[in-house]
Order: C-alpha cells, then sequence, then structure tokens
C-alpha cells in the first residue's frame, strides 16, 4: 500500500515539474490575483517537484 502511494505521489510531483518546465521555458505569465508570479518561481518549483517526485520513485523501490 506504501509503495503504491509513492508511486502515485510520484507521477503527481512529475506532472507538476513538467507543467513548471513548460512554463519557464515558455516564460507564460501567471496572475495569482493582484499578485505576477515571476517566472524565476517555475524555476524553484521545478527543482523542488521534481526532487520530491525523484524521492517518491526511489522510496516506492524499497
Amino acid at each position: 500500500m506504501q509503495s503504491t502511494y509513492a508511486l502515485v505521489s510520484g507521477v503527481i510531483f512529475g506532472v507538476v515539474a513538467v507543467i513548471q518546465a513548460i512554463r519557464a521555458f515558455n516564460q507564460w505569465p501567471v496572475q495569482v490575483g493582484p499578485f505576477a508570479v515571476p517566472v524565476w518561481f517555475s524555476w524553484i518549483a521545478l527543482i523542488v517537484a521534481g526532487s520530491l517526485c525523484v524521492w517518491a520513485f526511489r522510496s516506492a523501490r524499497r
């Protein structure tokens, strides 16, 4: 059961990482209420989500 959870988490974090990478490469603007989210934030989100994806897949193997 725990490895299934880790696999699902890895897939979700992987999708988030891919979306952040696409946004960063294409320089798409994002507006959250009155705040414009800078593109550099997507690079940080890509690193965090990618790291969590790798971590989830590694812990699913155990």
